[in-house]
């Protein structure tokens, strides 16, 4: 496979020069994954006005997602970034262990959500019944699980980036998932 750079500010867009500008005022530093979007004069912004869109799922609910889906796609990128994010929304390490087997033994709504990610993930869509009844039990609606399937896509996508480029990982690696860490 041809090795993929990750541009730097001065190789981009000038729209994409302004978006890394405004990266850098947030978070500090262009992740990685983020620069790669790049490439493209479009795709980053396109990208991101997708992730930040309005939903009705919370910070936590949403990293809940992004770790289930990401464990599924095997997504080593991701999953640290996420893992960095769902520490900061407040899960503890062995919390997000379970959110990445698609669990969440602490919180039975949260269980029920990171259930349906692992499902829907696994099953490209084809969701069980079961799974997307347990989900409307514990609370949620049709507009969640809508917001839901929008979110497996958006992450989906970054694993996909990530998994077809293979740039450098800038966050604390996570671990694999292991028996003994679940």
């Amino acid at each position: 496979m041809s090795t993929f750079n990750v541009p730097t500010r001065e190789q981009v867009s000038e729209n994409n020069q302004a978006i890394f500008d405004n990266l850098n005022k947030a978070l500090g530093f262009v992740p990685n994954l983020y620069a790669t979007y790049a490439h493209s004069d479009t795709a980053l912004e396109n990208y991101l006005n997708f992730a930040n869109a309005k939903t009705s799922l919370s910070a936590k609910e949403k990293e809940v997602v992004n770790l289930a889906v990401s464990e599924v796609n095997n997504c080593v990128y991701c999953l640290s970034a996420h893992t960095a994010i769902g520490k900061m929304n407040g899960f503890t390490d062995d919390q997000i262990l379970e959110l990445r087997a698609g669990e969440a033994s602490f919180d039975t709504k949260l269980d029920a959500l990171a259930k349906l990610a692992k499902n829907i993930t696994e099953n490209r869509g084809k969701t069980d019944e079961a799974v997307l009844e347990n989900f409307f039990n514990a609370g949620y609606s049709k507009g969640n699980l809508i917001d839901t399937i929008s979110l497996v896509g958006d992450k989906t996508i970054s694993n996909y980036v990530h998994s077809t480029t293979q740039v450098p990982v800038d966050f604390p690696v996570a671990q694999p998932l292991t028996a003994t860490t679940v």
